[in-house]
């Protein structure tokens, strides 16, 4: 008899135990990614040669942006301090090479020429390459006068 009500009293409660075990319990459908610590990177930083051999420049166009003297400035070329290689006069870009036989070493050069058809490097007994962009005046002055007979006589 005491078996019987304790197995009743077990049975009541066990039945209380297995509803609370059936209840429903919900899991993540999908596994959360794990945290990495890779993934940046910065940005290209744009070297490397902007005008070509034989190109036409103006004052202050830049030529070669690079990290250190890959290439050395040379004729009218001037070179910022992150080395970078501008024009500094217009004219034609050049690219040439001079070897040094001391140290069995080539340096590369860009310069830059008034003249498309001029080779680099210059003759060091050669006098220096000027560009006056001057007019010829006397020439200027016959022209106008020119211009104003042709259009005196066609007033008349």
């Amino acid at each position: 008899m005491i078996f019987n009500s304790i197995n009743t009293s077990l049975s009541k409660s066990c039945s209380s135990l297995t509803s609370l075990v059936y209840q429903q319990v919900r899991n993540a459908t999908k596994k959360t990614g794990g945290s990495s610590r890779n993934g940046r990177d910065s940005a290209g930083r744009r070297l490397g040669a902007k005008k070509f051999d034989g190109q036409l420049v103006k004052t202050g166009n830049i030529i070669f942006r690079q990290r250190g003297t890959r290439i050395f400035p040379g004729e009218n070329v001037g070179m910022g301090r992150d080395h970078t290689l501008f024009a500094l006069v217009p004219g034609y870009v050049k690219y040439y090479r001079i070897s040094n036989d001391e140290k069995n070493t080539e340096r590369r050069f860009v310069g830059v020429t008034h003249d498309p058809n001029t080779a680099l490097p210059l003759d060091p007994n050669q006098p220096r390459q000027r560009k006056f962009d001057l007019v010829d005046v006397n020439d200027f002055n016959k022209k106008l006068e020119e211009e104003y007979a042709s259009y005196r006589n066609s007033q008349q």
